[in-house]
């Protein structure tokens, strides 16, 4: 099993995680360095959720940044769901919200 950096629940009580090496590869954009306690903040507090368009089990999750550079307002965290808890994939800045409703 994998080491877990943190976890947090979001408002419908769901556990997501970040693994050591996911949260690794998340902090090599430099612009996500020290961005990792507004991921736990936009996780905890439900800004904006769409599904995916072909996983049914993964989801984004977007927090918004206004004074953010036009092509980088937006914070997108995609989370996999598997046996009842969310796990992070990845998370970078892009310029619009994609995905589901």
């Amino acid at each position: 099993m994998m080491k877990r950096a943190f976890e947090v629940k979001d408002k419908t009580s769901r556990k997501i995680y970040i693994t050591k090496e996911r949260l690794g590869h998340i902090k090599k954009h430099p612009k996500i360095q020290n961005k990792i306690e507004d991921i736990k903040s936009i996780l905890k507090n439900l800004h904006t959720i769409k599904r995916h368009e072909i996983d049914e089990d993964a989801r984004y999750y977007y927090g918004y940044f206004k004074d953010n550079d036009p092509l980088e307002k937006y914070l997108l965290i995609l989370v996999k769901y598997l046996n009842g808890e969310g796990f992070i994939i990845t998370a970078f800045f892009t310029n619009k919200i994609g995905g589901l409703k």
